[in-house]
């Protein structure tokens, strides 16, 4: 019997992706293999480099997909009590700004001043810790990548970026391009963090002012090919749908925003798609005019709110259990310390240990 045909969404979220590694671990970990066919993955953001991070040992040919990704977020972990340190420092400098404790700067990632603080605060911290570039390109040979072109013959890869002299959103895939390191850099290119990512004639920002993440492509056999069209959607997702009360304290009101601003995107496109299944299966589209998308069925993917109707092709998120939503400020977004990064990556495992099994079973209850 063939396998089911899989989509895999990554969201963004700064270090929040952790739980995202963990996820994809348990899916790997838990037999993903013997019942299912990865047809495409995307991200955005920390969503982009773990779903690269996955495509990468795919490529390679890992008998231990998710080793890689272990690998990767262990080195983003700080390690040393220096490391520790200059971690808590920015998470609680940050956390004290956003509660009204300490004023406010604004400073541009262009600032010279900033640059020789940062140089000078992180030149005893190892450079995988302060430096991306140097992070990504210890885990990924970019000029083998570049060697070997676009790469048709595995799962699609989709990046979100957005270029910002055109206002375009942007959508790197490994189908059509060597991915490079400056794919993952546009895509994680957070504007009061980092400088635009400038390269081929274009200037990038952070995928989340694009998709978060692309999902609309992972449906589309131009972007993913015809036989990669999936028979489900499955998206990992990092904000929060819903919030128990209104946000009152400046933290919370810019945590709130946070999190709407980073699902907006990614909820416009589920509408959408389920907007088409509708019409396909109350027979909207002619065979003949299908044929030309390759589209034989709806697709299933997730329900974007718990009070939706039930429909045949939705199934739930990957997200992150109710504590642990709860427990998650802004700041942990940048936190690197091995509790934070440690929770996460449990948690992710937990509630995909758990998705996996219930798919399972619904694929032997037909």
């Amino acid at each position: 019997m063939s396998k089911r045909r899989i989509a895999i969404a990554c969201q963004g979220g700064g270090s929040q992706t952790a739980f995202t590694a963990g996820a994809l671990k348990a899916l790997y970990d838990g037999g993903f293999d013997d019942h299912f066919r990865l047809t495409s993955i995307s991200g955005t953001s920390g969503g982009a480099l773990c779903a690269t991070l996955v495509w990468y040992a795919l490529l390679k040919g890992d008998e231990n997909v998710p080793q890689r990704l272990m690998d990767f977020w262990a080195d983003n972990t700080a390690q040393t009590q220096a490391e520790e340190h200059f971690n808590h420092y920015v998470t609680e400098s940050l956390r004290a700004t956003n509660k009204g404790h300490l004023p406010q700067f604004a400073f541009s990632p262009y600032s010279p001043l900033i640059r020789t603080m940062l140089s000078l605060t992180t030149s005893q911290l190892r450079p995988h810790f302060t430096d991306l570039p140097t992070l990504l390109s210890k885990h990924i040979d970019f000029d083998e990548l570049a060697a070997t072109g676009p790469r048709p013959d595995l799962p699609a890869l989709l990046l979100g970026a957005a270029e910002i002299l055109s206002g375009q959103l942007v959508k790197f895939n490994s189908r059509e391009q060597a991915i490079c390191i400056e794919h993952l850099l546009s895509s994680c290119a957070v504007p009061n963090i980092f400088p635009a990512v400038e390269f081929e004639g274009g200037a990038y920002w952070d995928g989340l002012f694009s998709d978060n993440p692309p999902v609309d492509e992972l449906a589309k056999a131009a972007f993913v090919g015809a036989d990669n069209l999936p028979e489900e959607i499955w998206v990992i997702k990092i904000n929060p749908t819903g919030c128990k009360q209104v946000p009152q304290a400046p933290e919370q009101i810019a945590d709130r925003r946070n999190e709407m601003i980073g699902n907006m995107s990614l909820f416009h496109q589920l509408t959408h798609v389920g907007f088409l299944n509708d019409l396909l299966l109350r027979g909207a589209f002619n065979t003949d005019f299908l044929g030309q998308f390759h589209i034989t069925e709806p697709i299933l993917i997730p329900r974007c709110f718990d009070d939706e109707p039930a429909q045949p092709y939705h199934i739930p998120f990957i997200e992150m259990s109710q504590p642990l939503q709860e427990a998650l400020d802004y700041e942990t977004k940048i936190d690197r310390s091995p509790e934070n990064l440690g929770r996460l990556i449990r948690d992710g495992e937990a509630q995909a240990k758990q998705f996996l099994r219930e798919r399972i079973a619904a694929l032997k209850t037909g």
